[in-house]
């Protein structure tokens, strides 16, 4: 305010009666500073502070509702979205037991975090992971950001890939269980019992009764793997017969032979 009656005022733009002469906020910061008066930081992240006017108020809204200083982010004009790495994979191996009657699988990882100094530092953690039923090779288990942490990106998520170990006694088809048996000629013709241990634990005995050639296969109805989508229901048992033929022949059992099948 300008001293009464001595009729000046500011040297510049014409005021009210009062001596008052307003301007705008950024007009009066770029007289002192420049165009850019507060452009520091933008080298090393396109990111700057500047003071942007909001409203029409006073000054350009200094005042107003909203704060007169703004964050921006140069070339998007919104915030920076941090990178997040690609998923980080590791095989999970399971027993075709553990994948027939489901486990709980206890996983040991270490990996790197920031802590809240802007440090990574080393950290282990325990992960559980629960085994269904059936799930087969290939299955993924996610668990997300939990990769290592690196500063100004994301953490990527931990991925577990179910893979089988092979079995000594069963092969997987689908939802399906396949072995191989060997069985003699004579069990061929004259019949025989299968017995076998299941994964879960079970002793089964099997009769075969048909003739048994090269190549037979005998299935057995709902004892194969669980459905994960079908939960009660399995699918089947297949035997792939092996036929043992004798090297050699006494007379008398060639004669025995030709008697017995009518040859």
């Amino acid at each position: 305010m300008p001293p009464p009656g001595s009729g000046g005022g500011f040297p510049f733009g014409s005021g009210d009666a009062n001596g008052f002469f307003p301007r705008n906020a950024e007009d009066i910061f770029a007289e002192f500073f420049g165009s850019n008066p507060f452009g520091f930081g933008s080298a090393a992240h396109g990111r700057s502070m500047r003071f942007q006017s909001e409203g029409g108020g006073t000054f350009g809204g200094f005042g107003g509702g909203e704060s007169a200083f703004r964050s921006y982010t140069e070339g998007t004009g919104g915030s920076v979205r941090l990178r997040k790495p690609p998923p980080v994979e590791n095989k999970l191996p399971c027993t075709l037991a553990e994948l027939y009657t489901g486990s709980t699988r206890k996983m040991k990882i270490s990996r790197t975090v920031v802590d809240a100094n802007g440090r990574l530092v080393p950290e282990t953690e325990i992960l559980i992971i629960e085994v269904k039923p059936g799930w087969k090779k290939g299955t993924k288990v996610t668990f997300q950001d939990k990769g290592n942490e690196q500063l100004n990106q994301l953490a990527a998520d931990l991925v577990f890939v179910i893979d089988e170990k092979p079995d000594n006694v069963f092969k997987r088809d689908g939802n399906d269980l396949v072995m191989n048996y060997k069985v003699s000629l004579a069990e061929a013709l004259a019949g025989t019992a299968v017995t076998l241990t299941t994964l879960d634990g079970r002793n089964l005995t099997i009769p075969v009764t048909d003739i048994v050639s090269p190549g037979y296969e005998l299935l057995v109805a709902k004892e194969g793997m669980p459905i994960v989508k079908e939960p009660g229901n399995r699918g089947d048992l297949r035997i792939k017969f092996e036929v043992k033929f004798p090297t050699r022949l006494t007379p008398e059992q060639r004669a025995g032979l030709r008697r017995a099948l009518g040859g």
